[in-house]
């Protein structure tokens, strides 16, 4: 199947355009601008998801889509949601119209397990009720109920990927907890923390959330109908249990610096067990101390 993967040069992008590749499929990359080569790719395309007809242009000759492509940043969204619906939503929409000219049937978006806000009951089933907490879910919310309801009247097969925290790899967002843990050992800082680090995440490898999107690829519902996956490891890993993983595998101490407690849900899991029964996919390089030793390698690698 020739695939067209928006947002192709990202970090879910790439590991998804490769693992496209790895199983036969011919994956077209779409950008907003050329930089590095991105493996596995039949085809690079360049595209802004504002450009309607660029958008047109690129989504030519692929049978299906997978749309990655969008702002991610929540405590950013907060400062600037405009921008954050103007790129998720209607970028989104963008997309949409393009499939429906071009008669492209199957599309797999991705979005966020924030998006179910800070629910009791834990693990996370597609069951719950929304209640996105900031503007990032809630433009990733509004680009779902678009994608839904353009599914039912233009007869569209659609599936909605829920994902949590994605890491392992070259994950380039030093902002974020284990590429913090790492250097702080690395370098013998500490790592601020905000409160006593008892938060716990759902963190879900690269590799099997890349793995996620390709499964759904080949297992689109019917046409005219949408569905939605949470994919997650299913497991709870607590800040402090995280800095445990990273003084394992990297055999140093990392001191922590602890602040004031950030407002946020003390626990968040994905509950993948729909899309382990529906689509034959399941978490399997998830393990805490997998994700942070791959990290671990992949960051020597990029500074060798």
């Amino acid at each position: 199947m020739r695939v067209l993967v928006t947002g192709a040069n990202g970090y879910l992008g790439r590991a998804v355009v490769e693992a496209l590749h790895s199983v036969g499929h011919e994956p077209v990359a779409m950008i907003r601008a050329h930089g590095p080569a991105i493996p596995g790719a039949a085809d690079v395309r360049v595209a802004d998801l504002l450009d309607g007809k660029a958008i047109r242009d690129a989504v030519n000759g692929v049978d299906a889509i997978c749309h990655l492509a969008g702002l991610t940043r929540a405590r950013e969204s907060a400062d600037d949601p405009l921008r954050y619906f103007r790129v998720n939503t209607t970028g989104t929409l963008s997309v949409l119209e393009a499939m429906v000219d071009a008669g492209i049937r199957g599309i797999v978006f991705a979005s966020t397990g924030a998006i179910y806000g800070t629910p009791d009951v834990q693990p996370m089933t597609e069951d719950i009720g929304d209640a996105p907490p900031h503007p990032y879910a809630g433009s990733k919310l509004a680009a779902e109920l678009a994608i839904e309801a353009v599914a039912g009247s233009k007869e569209l097969a659609a599936v909605i990927v829920r994902l949590s925290n994605i890491a392992g790899g070259a994950d380039g967002d030093s902002s974020r907890l284990i590429p913090r843990a790492l250097t702080a050992a690395s370098e013998h800082s500490a790592l601020i923390v905000n409160g006593d680090g008892t938060a716990v995440r759902d963190y879900l490898h690269i590799m099997d959330a890349a793995r996620a999107f390709v499964a759904c690829i080949e297992h689109l519902p019917p046409v005219g109908t949408a569905t939605r996956y949470n994919i997650g490891s299913g497991r709870g890993t607590s800040v402090l249990d995280v800095v445990a993983a990273v003084e394992r595998v990297t055999g140093r101490p990392v001191a922590l610096e602890h602040r004031s407690a950030a407002v946020e849900p003390a626990v968040l899991i994905n509950d993948p067990t729909k899309a382990m029964a529906e689509i034959g996919w399941k978490p399997t390089h998830s393990d805490i101390d997998d994700i942070v030793r791959d990290e671990s390698r992949a960051s020597l690698v990029e500074e060798s």
